[in-house]
């Protein structure tokens, strides 16, 4: 099958999409499908690169490490044609995903669309929430959605919000996997971990708890940060790294210093991805309170590297934790020194076979497979229902225009 991926965020751009991305596309390619990935340019970007179509394009607004397609249209509809797809899979609902929607009308083929950001939780970026309200959301996605053959949820928190969002295309949840042996890795000894504990000031009878995400308000580190003096009251001996980048940083360590934990807590900055598994593996807890996630491949990360969790619960998250050896949630941000302080103290040790069977559960492969089930479906389920995909004729047009100025452009 011969398969194209059209996305604004693509690697060297680091993001859980991003990651979710080329996870997907390796396992596809891996199980004998042909994957294009259809993106963004990026200054860091590699000059050659296989299987992978950038066009010209710009930084986001209020999102300046994420770009915006603005160019270079027509020529990504003429590779796509040559390439002879049979299914396009959009990743965003702007630019890119919009040009995917206008590539599967024109070649008659289905496109099935990923829905990975919930907006809502990201309204406050823009104009500080106050022109683009949820009703705004609602209307646009609504409209963005309903016009692709079948749509992928990574939870069942996004199949709520997308019926909220009176969203009527089919829908199958299937979370996003990872590759496993890239953080079950026998090959990091206790010598590797005890030297990036040494590295991070942290003693070997000292607990390192971890947190791992982009610095956003979204992410709720701040819940964390202001219950870690409640922590220290009944566990003097733990101390926070906060691994990541983002626009909030300032405020978190502003933060640290108003409630005198500054020896306590400390920030790493953004880590090469292939120094993510050693700060799994040396950590002794996984902690977020984050109520922003779709997908979670943190926490999926953080039970395959075998360190336990105490993350904030969702339904996704409720069914990822089902066993008490992998972690625990909490209902509340308040919740979350009390829960912490409580597990540590129960001293549950992993169960090796419990964590086993959610290894497979969380693999790639089978994220692989039921993508491509889903995909086969809705090949089936187009061939019977559609001849076209039936945007509204304004929006044809409206492509078209774009489309044909776009071509005249970039002949002269």
């Amino acid at each position: 099958m011969r398969i194209g991926f059209f996305t604004d965020t693509y690697f060297p751009q680091v993001s859980g999409v991003a990651t979710s991305i080329r996870t997907l596309k390796n396992e596809l390619e891996n199980q004998g499908h042909e994957v294009y990935i259809f993106t963004t340019t990026d200054p860091d970007a590699d000059e050659f690169e296989k299987d992978i179509v950038r066009m010209p394009s710009v930084p986001f607004i209020s999102f300046t490490d994420r770009r915006i397609v603005v160019r270079g249209l027509w020529f990504a509809y003429q590779i796509a044609k040559e390439l002879e797809l049979e299914i396009i899979h959009t990743h965003t609902e702007f630019g890119t995903g919009f040009l995917g929607k206008m590539v599967a009308n024109r070649l008659r083929i289905p496109v099935i669309h990923t829905y990975h950001t919930m907006y809502e939780d990201y309204l406050h970026y823009i104009a500080n929430g106050k022109v683009v309200r949820p009703t705004h959301v609602k209307h646009f996605i609504k409209m963005f959605v309903n016009h692709s053959t079948g749509v992928v949820c990574p939870s069942k928190r996004v199949v709520d919000t997308l019926k909220r969002y009176e969203v009527d295309v089919p829908m199958r949840i299937i979370p996003t996997g990872i590759d496993v042996a890239k953080f079950l890795r026998s090959d990091i000894t206790k010598e590797d971990t005890d030297r990036l504990r040494d590295k991070l000031g942290i003693r070997e009878e000292e607990l390192m708890i971890l947190s791992l995400s982009r610095i956003s308000y979204e992410k709720n580190i701040h819940s964390i940060i202001q219950q870690f003096p409640e922590i220290l009251m009944s566990l003097p001996n733990a101390r926070l790294v906060i691994v990541g980048k983002g626009p909030y940083r300032e405020e978190l360590e502003k933060l640290t210093h108003e409630l005198g934990i500054t020896n306590y807590v400390q920030f790493t900055g953004e880590i090469p991805h292939e120094e993510v598994a050693y700060y799994y593996r040396a950590a002794d807890y996984f902690v977020s309170a984050s109520t922003s996630e779709t997908q979670g491949l943190t926490y999926a990360e953080a039970i395959a590297s075998g360190t336990q969790c105490i993350v904030e619960g969702n339904d996704y998250l409720n069914q990822l934790l089902s066993d008490e050896s992998l972690g625990i949630t909490f209902a509340q941000d308040e919740d979350f020194s009390e829960s912490f302080v409580r597990y540590v103290q129960q001293q549950i040790s992993v169960d090796p076979l419990v964590q086993q069977d959610k290894l497979i559960e969380i693999s790639a492969e089978r994220f692989g497979s039921e993508i491509l089930k889903f995909y086969q479906e809705m090949i089936t389920y187009y061939a019977e229902n559609h001849t076209e995909i039936k945007l509204p004729t304004r929006t044809v047009q409206k492509m078209r225009v774009r489309i044909n100025s776009l071509r005249n452009t970039e002949d002269k």
